[in-house]
């Protein structure tokens, strides 16, 4: 605590070593921050440049790693100053910044999934209709609510959190996340509950929502021609695979709390890394190689170069 500034500081003590592999530790940090954004960057650049890409899908896709790009950027940098620093501490109000921003993105993440799936579901099973139904303004609209609605729901939980009373001042992790909750005097059943609320309205519904269209068109364009199968599986495949990668790591992180007593302070730091590492890393390599028309502007880039 601070009483000149009156501020409270926060020690984030999931760092392992931190003293003995700081340059090592920068490093690595720094390479996976770079590659994220450059692979992202990339393919975000060739939906904005070749107009055949400007399609509602590929919009979808291109916010989609744009949120990726700022979902890590809510993170690394921190960690970068962190792993230079003496000491890793943050104050308690900067530390409910991050949890805020870190799972507004995460929330943006399950919308943008949601809305590319209605998109697909569209396209494929009501293909003559699609014009009329995904015209820009519906897209818009599916785009600012997927940014919007999480924002506004976890900055409620974010202020009430913020002005709970605080007995511990050491926080089990390298960055903000539900972990700050076991930093309270007293477990707020209030916040449990609506923590519960925001979970299912802006992950566990959108993934359910997901999972049964995906599970409707794959069930249509099974009845239907070899030819629908086909654009079914190309389109379909590469969000189920983004979506199943991305819920597995929500669920560590969601159960990281419970467990944290449980697990060494090494395998816990590896794992929460996993979190911010994998989705916004392999989203655009999914993209860029499962995605048919993505991957032949990156080919023809790639050969322009050569």
């Amino acid at each position: 605590m601070d009483d000149k500034l009156n501020l409270t500081y926060i020690t984030l003590d999931g760092y392992v070593e931190v003293e003995k592999y700081r340059y090592v530790y920068f490093v690595i940090i720094f390479t996976l921050y770079v590659l994220i954004v450059c692979f992202n960057a990339i393919i975000i650049c060739l939906i904005v440049i070749h107009q055949s890409l400007h399609e509602p899908m590929y919009i979808y896709i291109a916010a989609l790693l744009i949120n990726s790009i700022f979902y890590s950027t809510t993170i690394y940098p921190k960690l970068l100053l962190d792993v230079l620093s003496e000491k890793q501490i943050i104050s308690y109000t900067m530390c409910h910044f991050q949890l805020f921003l870190f799972y507004s993105s995460g929330g943006s993440q399950f919308l943008l999934l949601a809305a590319m799936a209605y998109d697909r579901y569209v396209s494929i099973c009501k293909p003559l209709q699609y014009p009329a139904i995904m015209r820009k303004t519906t897209v818009c609209v599916f785009l600012v609510l997927s940014w919007i609605v999480p924002a506004c729901q976890v900055a409620g939980s974010s202020v009430l959190s913020a002005t709970t009373r605080v007995c511990n001042f050491t926080l089990q992790g390298i960055f903000c996340n539900n972990s700050v909750y076991k930093l309270h005097c007293v477990s707020s059943r209030v916040l449990s509950v609506y923590g519960v609320i925001i979970l299912l309205n802006v992950a566990f519904f959108p993934m359910l929502y997901i999972v049964f269209t995906y599970t409707k068109i794959l069930i249509i364009s099974y009845q239907r021609c070899g030819r629908l199968r086909k654009k079914a599986a190309q389109t379909c495949f590469p969000h189920l695979l983004v979506l199943l990668n991305y819920s597995l790591f929500c669920t560590y992180d969601i159960l990281v709390v419970r467990l944290e007593s449980d697990i060494s302070k090494t395998v816990r730091s590896i794992l929460t890394l996993q979190v911010v590492l994998y989705t916004p890393l392999f989203n655009p390599i999914i993209y860029g190689l499962k995605m048919k028309e993505i991957s032949k502007q990156l080919k023809r880039v790639f050969c322009q170069v050569k």
